[in-house]
Parts: structure tokens; C-alpha cells; sequence
């Protein structure tokens, strides 16, 4: 058994706690007034303890059968009002009672009956414990209803996190293939012309692959890991593009270990390279700066070709939106402008981590 279970639970240290208050600010009030007697006092303590847990467990343990605590507001307000007053019922008997029998047995020069004290007693004894009782009985509801408050927003984060890295499995998914199903086509087109380059081309993608595969599980990778996938991949496709596919890099060496999303800067240089460098009869070069810029980690790349207003995004540029909405909860940004005639630049601004 750990340590935790022998020890009180939660409930039974604010029942001891909560009582022994009330009972040690009635020794006190007795000391100030008159005829104080240290036993007596002793006695009324403990009597104060016992008699007042016993109802309040009681109370406790018929709520839980009855489940009152999974009830709402408005349904449990009546069983409050009636268990607040049946308990302040039960609070002035076993107080009169108990103040009787000490007095009795404990005090020889006690002249009195039982229904005199009652007489004398019975209202402010009941008034007081229907103070005492309803702060017990909305104490006990509040912590439930909040218990449950707390456990729902922890439940509703859990299954939005699930949701999140399900979303962010599906898009990755998505992703991989239409990369590396270009990559094979290129490969595809090699295997006659040139077997050495194929040969070269199989194994570049095969660290290509094997990369992503042990990436699949990080949420970012560092800046040089992005950086030495994305030499691959250009290396790869200019064995198809030869002379016409330049690539040039222009970033800061302190960020070199910062964090980003993998996969991001290589589907902007994918895009550059199928809608820029394809669709020029001479290529042309993709210039490559990553900079610091205030707390964000800015990234651009610019590339000779058109933006045609009237397609949409394509699959690479969709997939890298969506994650970067995942990830950086709407705290990062693409876009895509024309600088003039034939000139695209992609700006990519992540959070630096």
C-alpha cells in the first residue's frame, strides 16, 4: 500500500479541519466567559468533533448513492434547502443534548431538565446550525462542481491534443507521398538516360526517406536538419534539371540550431522548383534567406515564374498552411507575393523556440 493511501483523504483532513475550527472558536467563547473549566472544555471539543461529523458523513454518504453531485444547479437547490434545514434540525438536538449531558455529569451544581434547556436554546441553536450546515453543504457542492469543471477542461485539452496530432498524422501522411512520389517520377525519367545518376538519385532519396521516417514523430526539427534534406532534394532534382535549376543559400549560422517545422522550407523549395524553374525554358535560381526578425524566424524564397490568381494552392502548400495553423496555434504565417513580371517570393515567419 503507498503512502498516499494510508494517509487522510482530501475530504476527511477538511472534515477534521473544518470542525476542530468551529469547536476550538466555542472553547474559545467559553473562555471568555465565565466559569471556564480547562476538562470541560476538553470534553466539549471532542464531543463537538464526533456528534458534528457523524450527520455530515451521514449526508455525505446518501449523496453519493444518490448521486446528487452529478445533478445540476437548479436540480439540486431544493435537496440543498431541505438537507441545510434537517441538518441545522439534527445540529440543535445533538448540541442540546450533548450540552445537557455534560452539564449534568460534569457540573454538580447543574440544576435544570432537558426539556428546559431545550425551551431556552432550541432557536439559536438551530439558526446557528443552519449557518453551519449550509456553508458545509455548499462547500461540498462547490468542490464537486469544480472538480468536474476541472476534469472536463483537462478531458476537452486531452481529446483537442488527440484530435491535433491526428490531424497533423493525416497531413504528414499526405505529404510524404506526394514528395516522394515526385521523386520517383524523376528518378523514373533517369533510368535510361543516365544509371550512374539513377543509381545516385536512388540512394539521395533513400536518405531522404529514411529521414523522414525518423522525423515522423518530432513536431519540429532543427534548421540544419531541414537544410541538409533540402540539399538532397535539389540535388536530386537537378540531375534532372541540370544547368537550368541554381540554388543559392543566405542564412544567419546562429540559426542553424533553431527549431522549425519539418518539411516546410523543402515544400516551398518543391513549389519554387514545379511552378518557377519548370516553366522557364532556361531555369532559373531560387535564392534561399533565412533571418531573425523580432521573436520570429523568417524564411523566403524567391523564384522566377507567374502566380496564377485563378488556381488554387497546391496540395505541398495547403498541407504546409494547415500544419503551421496546427502547430504554432495561428502564431505563424506563409504568403505568397510577386515582386514584378516574373519574379515570386514565398515568405514563411515561424515563433523562434
Amino acid at each position: 500500500m503507498s503512502q498516499q493511501q494510508r494517509g487522510l483523504s482530501l475530504y476527511w483532513k477538511c472534515q477534521l479541519i473544518g470542525w476542530s475550527l468551529a469547536s476550538f472558536y466555542w472553547a474559545i467563547v467559553g473562555y471568555l466567559g465565565s466559569n471556564f473549566s480547562f476538562p470541560l472544555a476538553v470534553v466539549h471539543f471532542f464531543g463537538d468533533l464526533c456528534i458534528y461529523i457523524l450527520p455530515t458523513h451521514l449526508f455525505r454518504t446518501i449523496s453519493k448513492c444518490k448521486q446528487w453531485e452529478l445533478l445540476r444547479p437548479k436540480q439540486l437547490l431544493p435537496i440543498v434547502i431541505l438537507a441545510v434545514i434537517f441538518l441545522g434540525l439534527i445540529f440543535m438536538l445533538l448540541t442540546i443534548g450533548k450540552n445537557y449531558w455534560i452539564r449534568s455529569t460534569w457540573e454538580p451544581h447543574f440544576v435544570g431538565d432537558l426539556s428546559t434547556s431545550f425551551k431556552d436554546a432550541w432557536l439559536t441553536t438551530w439558526m446557528t446550525g443552519i449557518r453551519l450546515m449550509s456553508i458545509w453543504v455548499l462547500a461540498y457542492y462547490l468542490y464537486h462542481y469544480a472538480q468536474a469543471e476541472i476534469k472536463a477542461s483537462k478531458e476537452s485539452a486531452r481529446l483537442s491534443l488527440i484530435a491535433k496530432n491526428a490531424q497533423l498524422d493525416h497531413l504528414t501522411a499526405q505529404l510524404n507521398p506526394h514528395f516522394f512520389f515526385n521523386s520517383l517520377n524523376n528518378i523514373k525519367a533517369l533510368v535510361n538516360e543516365n544509371p550512374i545518376a539513377a543509381r545516385r538519385a536512388i540512394d539521395l532519396l533513400s536518405d531522404l526517406l529514411r529521414t523522414s521516417l525518423y522525423n515522423r514523430d518530432n513536431a519540429l526539427i532543427t534548421l540544419q536538419e531541414e537544410i541538409n534534406l533540402i540539399n538532397d532534394y535539389v540535388e536530386l532534382e537537378k540531375m534532372r534539371f541540370e544547368e537550368r535549376l541554381q540554388v543559392n543559400f543566405d542564412i544567419a549560422p546562429q540559426l542553424l540550431d533553431k527549431e522549425i517545422l519539418p518539411l516546410s522550407l523543402q515544400t516551398l523549395i518543391e513549389n519554387a522548383i514545379k511552378h518557377g524553374i519548370a516553366q522557364q525554358p532556361d531555369g532559373g535560381t531560387i535564392a534561399i534567406k533565412v533571418t531573425k526578425e523580432g521573436n520570429e524566424l523568417k524564411a523566403t524564397v524567391q523564384n522566377p515564374g507567374t502566380l496564377k490568381q485563378e488556381k488554387s494552392a497546391g496540395l505541398g502548400l495547403k498541407n504546409l498552411q494547415e500544419r503551421l495553423a496546427l502547430q504554432f496555434n495561428g502564431k505563424a504565417s506563409f504568403s505568397l507575393e510577386v515582386l514584378n513580371s516574373n519574379v515570386i517570393l514565398a515568405t514563411l515567419k515561424t515563433p523562434l523556440t
